[in-house]
């Protein structure tokens, strides 16, 4: 009867696991994903923070994609956009409030215009400071409890028709 020596067993089992991590290195994001991987973690190329994907459902039923950073730490929500010098038309930044409370933004250091929306904690939006001016130390404030501050570009929720009531999932 035949066998394996143990030298020879680990040599093909080592053989065997480099083909299958060369099958897998070969795999796309998405085919790693769907084989029980995670999906790779994007970060925003100046921020370094993590990217993820938000939508708006406006009341008229309308949907609206985002790419957000996640400003989920007390110094990252601190920092926000601060010196930021431009933004994508579909991009923005959430902060994350745990737990929920009445939150309060300024524009101190901010650049550029910002809608500044106060999200509810059923995950629809209670109000929006529009067009917060650049570098303004004027508190805009949440009128309830905010399970999270979405911030986009100064005028987009009205160009997309995004107003209190519009649920945003994140």
């Amino acid at each position: 009867m035949g066998g394996f020596s143990r030298g020879r067993l680990s040599r093909m089992k080592r053989h065997l696991l480099l083909v299958l991590a060369a099958a897998l290195a070969a795999c796309s994001p998405s085919q790693q994903a769907s084989a029980g991987n995670p999906a790779p973690v994007a970060h925003h190329s100046e921020s370094g923070l993590e990217v993820i994907p938000l939508t708006v459902t406006g009341t008229d039923g309308k949907v609206h994609q985002f790419q957000v950073e996640v400003a989920a730490t007390d110094e990252e929500q601190a920092k926000g956009l601060m010196f930021r010098k431009r933004m994508g038309a579909d991009e923005g930044m959430i902060f994350p409030r745990r737990p929920p409370d009445f939150a309060s933004f300024w524009m101190r250091n901010t650049v550029i215009p910002l809608d500044i929306i106060f999200i509810g904690t059923d995950h629809r939006i209670i109000n929006i400071s529009a067009n917060a001016e650049p570098y303004s130390e004027n508190p805009r404030a949440s009128l309830g409890l905010a399970l999270g501050v979405l911030e986009l570009n100064g005028g987009r929720a009205e160009e997309l028709g995004i107003g209190p009531g519009a649920k945003v999932e994140w």
